[in-house]
Formats: structure tokens, sequence, C-alpha cells
């Protein structure tokens, strides 16, 4: 979709031919002379429109706009939160099959956050997956006009909001296909795409160099599956070869029956979006190749399914992970934090300054969090403020959890260094504290996606987070490394 900003007051904005107008309303709102405005101020003096955050009023045809519609919606005090949700609201209400091209204008000057949480909210609201349909039907809205009277001072935040909506709808894409059509092949494939851009560049482990390098833990989940397993090497070189990276590890199981530990069948369908936490990479990196940022960036997906048959690894069995460590698998549907501890492991050769796992680990986070925070925890006190700040910032939220040592006596075995399940009880925590064990030599933050990452139900789909969360992270150094 094509976004585009532009200086634009209301009267401006009245003229522009488009399908639908969305006016977005602040507490400090007031009417000029104009037809359109005191149009807007008549209807606010009324109390039919408001400037209250998410409140709509929708007009058709209004004699002094060139839009077939026009929807004014309230944006409160002008914050990003409030502006996402009026921006979600007066979309449901402009929305048609009709709705080809849109424009968005501000009523009053938005601040850089305001106008990215538009982009974003309008991104999000019109986005639909069309892969897998055999009409192959395009998405109904083509391009949409961002109007406000600073547009000019907001143009690198534009920039910015525009590339992230790029990464945000490929995690959205990858995460959303079917098992079938996201194998850890096509998975692989999908981030060898990405090195066609500038600067980055893919390398594609097989199940051979996998063993090689001794990752026991990984290559017993792959097992079970006849799909081979992938393991993806991204590396986006932004900076000089001496700057530390920081690397994204994404959790890749294409497809999770739980093995031998099988789930209920009820919404396995979903255990497509397993690998939300690998697409949330891939997002990143489709991200970084807009904006081009000076830092150096390392993304590590494992990539495999967790499915059943006669090789599939078994409650009670030991194995080797690249560590050395050996683990006794109590749980075979406990098989994320397999595949993650050999790739953090493997994270350690890039000597880098921070590792960032992000996988849909546990239904436990789920019970804790819902789906309106995901799950952070850190190792490192500033990494863990770094992150919960660019959540903040983005939209894009989480919540620091304990990782206190007494967690981790469940992990205790005594046919193994460890188990890989600790029982109910804090099942989130105790899953991190087993991943910590493997990150040692770097500061590490682990982000539990799993009810931030898709959504059920009638809106069932994948949500692209966080990858505004992840790219808020990255950039904000940089930009203070800029100035």
């Amino acid at each position: 979709m094509n976004f585009e900003l532009k200086s634009l007051s209301l009267a401006q904005a009245a003229t522009e031919k488009c399908d639908a107008l969305l006016v977005l309303l602040g507490d400090d709102y007031k009417p000029a002379k104009d037809g359109f405005s005191a149009l807007i101020g008549r209807a606010l003096k009324d109390g039919d429109a408001q400037t209250k955050a998410g409140k709509v009023l929708a007009l058709y045809k209004p004699p002094v706009v060139q839009a077939a519609r026009v929807v004014l919606a309230g944006i409160g005090d002008g914050s990003a939160k409030q502006v996402r949700s009026a921006v979600s609201a007066a979309y449901a209400a402009a929305k048609s099959d009709k709705l080809k091209k849109l424009v968005v204008v501000f009523a009053s000057n938005p601040s850089a956050a305001a106008l990215r949480a538009a982009v974003a909210a309008t991104a999000d609201a019109s986005y639909s997956y069309t892969t897998t349909k055999s009409k192959g039907e395009a998405r109904v809205l083509q391009s949409v006009l961002v109007g406000a009277g600073n547009a000019d001072e907001l143009a690198g935040g534009f920039e910015r909001a525009t590339a992230v909506v790029a990464g945000v709808e490929f995690a959205k894409e990858w995460a959303n296909r079917p098992a079938n059509h996201a194998t850890p092949t096509v998975l692989a494939k999908a981030a060898q795409s990405l090195a066609k851009h500038a600067r980055i560049t893919c390398d594609v482990l097989d199940a051979k160099a996998v063993t090689k390098l001794g990752m026991g833990a990984f290559l017993a989940v792959a097992q079970g599956s006849e799909e081979p397993l992938r393991f993806i090497v991204l590396k986006y070189s932004g900076a000089a070869k001496s700057a530390a990276p920081t690397v994204l590890v994404g959790k890749g199981i294409t497809f999770d029956s739980g093995g031998i530990s099988i789930k209920p069948a009820a919404e396995m369908d979903e255990m497509k979006f397993d690998m939300s936490g690998a697409a949330s990479v891939l997002g990143v990196f489709r991200t970084l190749s807009e904006l081009k940022p000076a830092i150096n960036v390392v993304g590590l997906i494992p990539a495999c399914e967790n499915l059943l048959n006669g090789r599939a690894v078994k409650p009670g069995d030991v194995v080797t992970s690249m560590s050395g460590q050996t683990i006794e698998i109590l749980n075979t549907d406990a098989e994320g934090r397999l595949v993650l501890c050999d790739a953090l492991t493997y994270a350690e050769r890039f000597k880098p300054k921070a590792v960032i796992d992000i996988a849909t680990l546990t239904g436990a986070c789920v019970v804790a969090l819902g789906a309106v925070r995901s799950g952070l925890f850190s190792s490192d006190e500033a990494l863990a403020q770094a992150l919960g700040a660019a959540g903040d910032a983005a939209q894009d939220l989480c919540w620091r959890m304990p990782l206190d040592e007494e967690y981790a006596e469940g992990l205790k075995t005594q046919f193994a260094d460890v188990t890989n399940v600790a029982g109910r009880a804090a099942g989130a925590v105790t899953a991190a504290k087993y991943l910590q064990r493997f990150t040692e030599k770097y500061p590490w933050a682990h982000l539990d996606i799993a009810g931030t990452a898709w959504k059920s139900g009638a809106a069932k789909g994948a949500t692209g987070r966080p990858v505004g969360l992840l790219v808020e992270y990255l950039l904000t150094p940089a930009q203070a490394a800029a100035k």
C-alpha cells in the first residue's frame, strides 16, 4: 500500500478527491472560518461530534467536501494511544468495498508519535491476507494520504512509520501462511529474499551442518518430521565490522503438534503461528532494508516442525545441546526452548552487545498477561529498561517478569543437567529460567509473545508483534549516536 505525507489544512483536505476522509479532532481543536471547519464546529457544538478518543461521526457526501464519505474522529489529548484508537474506529466506520483512496488529516498539528500511530493503525485496520485464496484478491485500499499542518517537520518520523508497516506486514504474511505453505525450507527462502536488499546477507544451514555444530536439542525436535530443518542466519551490516551486533533469535516452529505430548485437537490449526518469533525477525530485517540505519544486527532462526512419527523424540529422552549441557525432555510440547537454547549458544560467536530471543513460548504467559502485553524477561537491567521503553514508545507493550533463582529449582533432575519443564506453576518464568542457562556470555532478554503474536476467533490472524518494539529498540541508540 502506498502512503504519502502532505501539508494539509482542513480546508485543503476538503478539496482532496478520495473515497473517504478521516478527520482527527483533538481537544485543542479550534475551528477556522472555512466552510468545512465551520461544519465541524457546528457538529462539535451540537454534541454530534466529540473530541473524546474513539468517538466518531460519519457523514455522507457533505456539500463542502470532495470525499464520498467523511468520518470525524476524536483523538482526545492527541497521544499515540488515543490516535491509534481513533483511527481504528474511524476506519471501521468508513470501510467499504469501494475504499481505494483514503485521506487521513489531523485538525491540529500532531506529534511524531501521533503521526506514526495513525500510519500504523491505518495499515493494521486495512490489512488482509490473500496469499492462499483462490481468487487472489488484492487489498482494497490502495493509497493513503496523511495530512498535517506541520508535515515538513514530520518527514523523518513518517519514513520510519511506513518502514515499520512494511516490516509488520512481512511478519504477518509469513505467520499467517498455513504450515504447508511455510515449511522450514520455504521460510528459509523468505529469508533469502531479503538478501536482495543492500547490506543484508543470508546463510541457511541444513541438518548436516547443524549436526556438525552439535545442536542436539534442535535436532531432537526436528527428528519427528519429514520436513528437513533449516537454521537461518541473517546479517544486516550498517556499521563498521568492529561494531558489536544485536542478535535477534526467533523461534521458528513452523507447525507444533506437541509431538508425543500431543496437543488437543481444538484450535491446533493455530499452531501454524508458532513461528511468529521467526516472522518478527524477518519483519525487522524488512524494516532495516528500508531505513538502512548505522547499526549491525544478526537474525537467527532455528526452523523445524514438531511432529510425531517413529523417530520422534520421547518423554524421558536425554539429548546434548550445543553448549554441552544435557537435557532431559520430560514434555515434547516444550520444544521451543529446545531449539532456542542451541541458537542462543550459536549467538556467542558474534560477540554481541545484546541478544534478544522472541518466541511464542508458553501458554502460561497468556494466562499471566493476556493479549495486551508480551512477557519480558532479562538478566540485564539496562537492556530490560530499554526494551520496556521501546515497547511504550511503539505502542507494542511488554511487561517485565521475574527471574529469581528459586524458580530454577523445578528444572533439576537426576538424569541430566536440566529438564525442559518444571511443572505448571510459573510456567512462563521457569521456561525463561531454562533459557537463561544458555546466555551467560552476553546481556540477554527473552520476549514471550504467546499472547500477543496472533488473534483468535473471528479476527484470527497474526498481529506482526513485536516488530514495532524491536525496531524502536534498535533505532533509539542509533538515533542518539547520530546527534
